[in-house]
């Protein structure tokens, strides 16, 4: 009789989740009974932020949803591709190389029914040097020896491309943020190059313990950059963020979001969307870094186009999308 009792109780309590989502979203049309969101290894912010939002879509709209343990955003990409993942969280270096064809994953196949749902937040590139090294910009780095951080990485994978395309040609090294700061310090290298949420807790640590120097890119680096590698968007450091560092830093950063198939029902894409935008406060209960999951970040993709029923949605508040970026 008690498992009785309880399993009314958990039926009445789906249907009232459901009936809840109902009320939100009156068209389900080809909604799915489950949605996976492909995440990144555990530990990690796409873990953590990919399981919160699928839980919160679930409890929201009575479907099944959870998220799932993933190599990262260039798997995530192809799981899209392929209809095997409702929702990937993509960083938009990986994913502007497999809308080309060019994924380390699936090579020769173009992603070109990926599309974007939102902004989730962004991973910025930045170098420090030691102030007596009389290096102030990434056009002083011919011939030095700069890290560039873990082989693999965004970092290590970036920078090189960024040198390449303003024809600076510095000895490279790969390493990790600890151990670049102290071979850094130690007079071992002349710069390290890196990419990470600000402030990076290595630049600060060097910040603290010596006179050192930061910059992104100047005034002639930056249009170039941004003219040949549309999957970042422009970004400025503002003065305080470090120590002792009272002046802005233009750089670059390269965007995380979350994108679906180009199939997925309009209705559920708007309501998605719709969910995520407009409530803020809890999803920066799931992770902080959606503190730039905002409206306002919209226009940081500079190629993927946005799902229909995101369109939808961002036309509904006044945002004007270029016709590149609509389906």
């Amino acid at each position: 009789m008690k498992g009785f009792v309880k399993t009314i109780a958990a039926v009445v309590a789906g249907a009232t989740l459901v009936s809840a989502g109902a009320a939100i979203a009156q068209d389900r049309t080809g909604w799915p009974r489950a949605l996976t969101v492909g995440t990144a290894s555990q530990g990690g912010t796409y873990f953590v932020y990919g399981n919160g939002l699928a839980a919160y879509i679930g409890e929201t709209f009575g479907i099944t949803a959870s998220g799932e343990v993933t190599g990262g955003p260039v798997q995530n990409a192809t799981l899209v591709q392929m209809k095997e993942h409702g929702i990937g969280l993509v960083t938009m270096g990986p994913m502007y190389d497999a809308w080309n064809g060019k994924s380390e994953l699936a090579p020769g196949l173009p992603h070109t029914d990926v599309r974007a749902l939102f902004p989730m937040y962004q991973t910025p590139f930045q170098c420090i040097t030691m102030a007596s090294s009389g290096i102030k910009a990434v056009s002083d780095l011919n011939g030095k020896r700069v890290s560039v951080g873990p082989a693999g990485g965004t970092p290590g994978t970036y920078w090189p491309r960024f040198m390449a395309t303003l024809d600076v040609k510095p000895r490279q090294s790969n390493s990790g943020a600890s151990d670049a700061a102290s071979q850094l310090q130690d007079g071992l290298l002349d710069a390290f190059c890196f990419a990470a949420g600000i402030p990076i807790s290595a630049f600060s640590q060097l910040a603290a313990e010596a006179k050192v120097v930061m910059f992104g890119f100047n005034d002639t680096e930056l249009p170039k950059i941004l003219d040949k590698h549309p999957e970042v968007s422009a970004l400025t450091i503002k003065a305080g963020t470090y120590s002792g560092h009272d002046y802005d830093q233009n750089t670059v950063a390269m965007w995380n979001f979350a994108t679906a198939h180009k199939d997925m029902p309009a209705s559920l894409a708007y309501e998605i969307t719709k969910l995520v935008m407009e409530n803020n406060p809890r999803m920066m209960q799931i992770h902080s870094a959606a503190s730039e999951t905002l409206l306002e970040n919209v226009n940081k993709n500079g190629f993927l186009p946005y799902h229909p029923g995101a369109v939808r949605y961002y036309e509904e508040k006044g945002i004007t999308l270029p016709a590149k970026l609509k389906d």
